[in-house]
């Protein structure tokens, strides 16, 4: 023998017993299998593993230790026939005490005097499985804690809302309250003097101009309510707001009085918006009377008139890019509280002493820039003075040239026997009304409801000059007869009235003439007259 066999047999016999020694202390199962499935060789691993005596596995077909076939058989065919294997096969393992172990398989042939044989290691998966289980129920339960816990959450905020909408509700109706039973009392006291026999001509009058503009004062607080609801019946018109403050800039000054400085700047030529003329100037005066308070009468007032390309995202509401024209207004007063600035647009929300402010002037900005597509934003720090900034979408269409007619035609005449046709389903308001409407000289019939009056203009159509007719009634509305009177009888005229409808709200006056309550005997006589203009009237006599 050779020195260079010599030392390859050395060799040969070192790296075995290496291989062994690796073998031998690897933690899987090593087997080394036939390709009949027979086990030639096993490791310590696999003794323990399995629960038998080394020499009790060998000769012993790796079927009788598997508990399932399925995927054994799958990767053996792969092996056998030269596969490279992607991934470890899992099997469950009988064990000789019965138990089952869950293993992952990597296996790989080899040739040996030209027999095939498969060496296959079997790493115990168990604990992983174990720990991925664990897992998996930790997760299931965190799952549920989760979804526990945001129904809990739900369930608070909803609570919260609940109680934080009784709490405005409450506010909203004690503001109410407070207020009308202020103006119910000179009312009341004004109607407990006017009884007396004996009273003078001149406090006679007194009490009546006191109950007329408590009206009127009445009136405009269901108004502002209705505007910052954005449930307010507008008439939007294009008009020039540069224009439009220019002319509202004299009754501004004095508002505010001499002792503020008023400068307004206009930035803006031609900045068209389409909105509620009479809501914009309301909503001006508003601010700029919340500015003059703020100063308590002294200081610099400064009105701009600007055009945007974008509103910005205000109060959790989304912004968005656009035209949009906006009026700014300017103050130097006290400046408002951060923690108060999320409040000033509430109704009844006021800062002010008592008998200086019903708290309703910028609730009704807030929601007349709301219902008009817009939004006012806020700029104020304690000691900086306040920037109201009103957001309105800019038009490009240009107001029509010609002058929009005057309503101011003079004072109430009398009827001359025009006939019209009373719908109103409350039994006071119609009794009244009809009265009311004799008194003027009109030939009254009333109707209690929309079916009533369609029945009555079947029995003779031509025996009306026009329609007046309250909005809300059980069944159909006013607006849906008004409609079905103008598809049938297209020259009898219909006027609306209402206090406020959410159908009129929302998608306007719908070509009807419409006379808000409450009314004075001046506009019901002026609105009638005129839409019956141009038809002949009746011979009287």
């Amino acid at each position: 023998m050779t020195v260079a066999v010599e030392r390859e047999r050395v060799l040969r016999e070192r790296q075995n017993a290496r291989y062994d020694a690796v073998v031998a202390s690897a933690p899987d199962v090593i087997l080394t299998l036939d390709d009949e499935g027979l086990i030639q060789l096993v490791n310590p691993a696999a003794a323990r593993s399995f629960g038998y005596e080394a020499q009790e596995l060998v000769g012993v077909p790796i079927r009788l230790l598997l508990a399932e076939d399925g995927p054994w058989d799958e990767l053996w065919g792969s092996v056998l026939a030269g596969e490279a294997l992607q991934r470890p096969v899992e099997v469950v393992a009988r064990r000789k005490d019965g138990t089952t172990s869950h293993f992952e398989v990597s296996a790989s042939r080899w040739l040996s005097d030209t027999r095939v044989f498969v060496t296959a290691i079997l790493r115990d998966i168990n604990e992983r499985r174990a720990s991925a289980e664990a897992l998996r129920r930790l997760n299931e339960t965190l799952e549920q804690r989760v979804v526990e816990r945001t129904t809990e959450l739900l369930k608070a905020e909803a609570a919260l809302r609940q109680a934080q909408k009784m709490e405005a509700i409450g506010q909203l109706t004690g503001g109410v309250a407070h207020d009308f039973n202020n103006l119910l009392t000179i009312i009341r006291s004004s109607t407990d003097f006017l009884r007396r026999p004996s009273l003078t001509e001149e406090r006679r009058q007194r009490y009546v101009d006191a109950i007329s503009d408590t009206v009127d004062r009445a009136a405009k607080l269901t108004s502002q309510l209705l505007a910052f609801a954005r449930r307010q019946a507008l008439k939007p018109e294009v008009f020039d707001v540069t224009q439009r403050i220019r002319a509202v800039s004299d009754m501004v000054s004095t508002i505010v009085g001499s002792r503020i400085r008023v400068i307004t700047q206009a930035d803006c030529g031609r900045c068209f918006v389409e909105a509620d003329a009479n809501q914009f100037e309301t909503a001006i005066v508003n601010m700029t009377v919340n500015a003059r308070d703020a100063m308590e009468g002294e200081g610099t007032l400064t009105i701009r008139v600007e055009s945007a390309e974008a509103m910005p995202a205000l109060r959790g509401h989304a912004g968005g890019p656009g035209a949009f024209v906006t009026v700014s207004i300017a103050d130097t007063g006290a400046g408002i509280p951060a923690d108060r600035i999320a409040q000033i647009f509430e109704p009844f929300f006021t800062t002010k002493e008592v008998g200086r402010g019903t708290g309703l002037g910028l609730s009704q900005v807030y929601g007349f820039a709301k219902q008009s597509g817009g939004d006012v934003a806020v700029e104020s720090g304690e000691g900086q003075g306040a920037v109201f900034t009103l957001y309105l979408p800019r038009i490009e269409v240009e107001p029509s040239a010609g002058p929009a007619a005057s309503h101011r035609e003079g004072p109430a005449e009398a009827g001359r026997g025009r006939r019209v046709l009373v719908v109103e389903d409350n039994v006071e308001v119609g009794r009244f009304s009809t009265q009311l409407l004799q008194d003027l000289g009109y030939e009254t019939t009333w109707a209690a409801n929309a079916d009533e009056a369609l029945g009555i203009l079947r029995g003779g159509p031509e025996s009306f000059d026009v329609v007046f007719t309250d909005v809300v009634m059980p069944g159909m509305s006013g607006v849906e007869m008004g409609h079905e009177i103008r598809r049938r009888y297209p020259d009898i005229p219909v006027v609306l009235t209402t206090g406020y409808s959410h159908v009129l709200a929302e998608e306007g006056p719908q070509g009807f003439e419409i006379l808000r309550k409450p009314y004075a005997v001046e506009e019901l006589s002026r609105i009638l007259r005129r839409v019956s203009r141009g038809r002949p009237a009746p011979s009287v006599g």
